[in-house]
Order: C-alpha cells, then structure tokens, then sequence
C-alpha cells in the first residue's frame, strides 16, 4: 500500500460525520412524531408507542412508507409536509454523499499514485524510517534534495503515519519482499539507503535490491556489528557504515582528546561552523596542487577511489577528479542571505 503525503482529512472521518449526522436526524424525526403521536393511525387502532414512532420514522425517511402507520389529523399532516418530508430528502442527501464522498476519495487517491508514479525517476528509497532513516532524510533534505524524490518503505504503522506527515511518499511493506520494492519502483532509483535495525534485514535487503536491479542501483547501509560489514560488501552493498564501531570511536576520542569530539561534531552538525563538501575538479585547477587552492581540501576522489593529501609525495589534480573540503558554513549562509 502506497501512503502519499497527507492533504486533507481522511475519509473514514467524514464517513463517520455522515452517519452521525443520519443518526441525528432519525432522532430528531422520532422525537416530533412522539410529541404528535395523538395525531397518528395505525391498523391495530392502538395508539403509536415508542418503538412504533421509530419504525415510523426510519420507514418515512428511507422510503415513501408501507401505509400502516399514517397521520390523520391535519396538524400531524402538516408536520409531514414541512418536516419529515425535508428530512427524507435530506437523510437521502446524507447517503448518497457518502457513497459519492468515499468513491471520490478512492478515485482522488488512485489518480494521485498515477501521477506520483510517472514523475517518479532517480529517486532516494529509504528502507527503515527509524532514528537513522529520519537522519538520512534529513541530511539529503539539507543537502538541497527534492523531498518529492524520497521513498520510504516501512512496516510500522507508526512510522508511516509520521512518514507521510513529514510529507514524504512511503510505501506500506517488508522492504526484503521484491513486491514491495517494486512498489517504490527500485529498478529506476538513484540510491537504496538500508537503515534497518536489525542487521540481518539489511542482508535480506541488500541481497534483495541486487538482484532486482542486476547492480545498477548503489546501495549504502548501515549495519550494528562490525563483522556484518563484510558480509553487507559481498551482499552488493557499495557502501556500509558501522554504526556501534563508530559510535565507539567517537567514544574513545571523547575520552582521549575531547577537542576532537567537538570538532567532528561541527562538521557533522548541518548550517553551521563548519562542513564537508565535495564538488568537481575545474579546468583551471588540472595540474596543480590541491593544497595550493584557497579551499582547504582535505581529499581527491579518483576514478572511485579516495586519494590521502598526507605524507611526502606529491598529489596533482587531474581531469575528472573530485575535490573534497571543508566549507564555512556560516560563510555560506551569509552569502546566501546577501
């Protein structure tokens, strides 16, 4: 099942609005027939009780009645006129706009997964909306990225529900089914991100998407144990992160040098200090030294791999290589504000 960011109210509750509405109306219409009973005949000649009123009632607003209990008096007759008949027409008004209401939601809803489907491309599918799937989503969304290219695929209720209040298209499923994958359209994706709790569902996962996608598709996870990572790589994984080894590092450079901590902190920390970016190689720049350039950059990517700017040797820029640096956030803020 497939929940798209919410928009409106959804329409069990105006189905329930409905029927509260027809229940307050047949009570209403029970109440004037009681108060005027007297005015009222029926075949046994006996006098309407208050069961007999109830019938009466129910039978006049969803039909024309049956004739056995009909009003003999002119007042009774006039109470017909200018009451029960408007309720009959608006009691029918009432069901007829539910089912009208209820078969416009679904057709409202099928025309916007259609539409939701054909503009999918080059998506993000998020597998696990947990506290390292919110993480996820948020740094893509701090990162510029369409909060519309984002799909989360979940199995908690409660997870969906706040999925698609952050409006954010989540689709209803085990993320290790190929069924559920396929609903979140995985073959044209940009990224898989794994960011399941239990390690052993990022394997199913992983090993899944791969066999979808024959390898097209990049797949970062997240795994608890250090000696899963190996087997996520072999999975298909192209990139896995550690998360118990690398909160422990973070644990021994706290102890160790505690001015460390703060300083992988403010690049890890989003709008401020400072931060990692990563941009392509300029003509301008081919030939030379990275460490000649105003930006401090701090690492090459080359053809995929991540070239070290320590030691002696001598590191030139090359066409096609990607500069990592460290960028002043604030700076950039400023700028933007300018």
């Amino acid at each position: 099942m497939i929940h798209l960011p919410l928009v409106r109210q959804g329409p069990l509750r105006a189905l329930a609005i409905r029927v509260a509405l027809a229940v307050l109306l047949i009570l209403t219409t029970v109440l004037i027939i009681y108060l005027g009973r007297d005015g009222y005949r029926d075949v046994n000649n006996d006098g309407l009780t208050l069961l007999d009123c109830f019938y009466y009632a129910v039978v006049s607003l969803s039909t024309a009645g049956y004739g056995d209990i009909t009003p003999a008096t002119p007042d009774a007759r006039l109470v017909n006129v200018l009451l029960i008949t408007p309720a009959r027409v608006l009691f029918l008004i009432i069901l007829v706009g539910t089912t009208l209401e209820v078969l416009t939601d679904q057709y409202r809803n099928s025309l916007r997964v259609s539409r939701w489907r054909r503009k999918l491309k080059d998506h993000v599918i998020i597998c696990g909306y947990g506290t390292k799937g919110r993480a996820a989503v948020d740094a893509l969304l701090e990162t510029g990225y369409d909060k519309s290219k984002i799909v989360v695929v979940e199995n908690r209720a409660v997870a969906l529900r706040q999925a698609a209040t952050n409006g954010l298209a989540a689709i209803e499923g085990n993320a290790t089914r190929s069924a559920v994958l396929n609903e979140a359209d995985v073959r044209h994706c940009k990224a898989v991100i794994i960011a399941t709790d239990s390690d052993e569902a990022s394997v199913l996962i992983t090993l899944t998407v791969r066999q979808l996608t024959a390898g097209q598709v990049r797949i970062i996870a997240a795994v608890r144990e250090q000696e899963n990572a190996a087997l996520l790589k072999q999975s298909g994984a192209h990139h896995v992160i550690v998360s118990s080894a690398t909160a422990g590092r973070l644990l021994g450079l706290t102890t160790t040098a505690p001015p460390l901590i703060d300083v992988v902190e403010d690049l890890l920390t989003p709008g401020q200090g400072m931060a990692l970016a990563m941009r392509s190689a300029e003509r301008g720049e081919v030939g030379r030294n990275p460490r000649e350039l105003p930006a401090l950059v701090v690492a090459l990517i080359r053809r995929g791999k991540v070239l070290s700017l320590g030691g002696e040797q001598a590191v030139t820029i090359e066409t096609g290589d990607m500069l990592v640096y460290i960028r002043d956030e604030a700076a950039s803020v400023a700028g933007v504000a300018v």
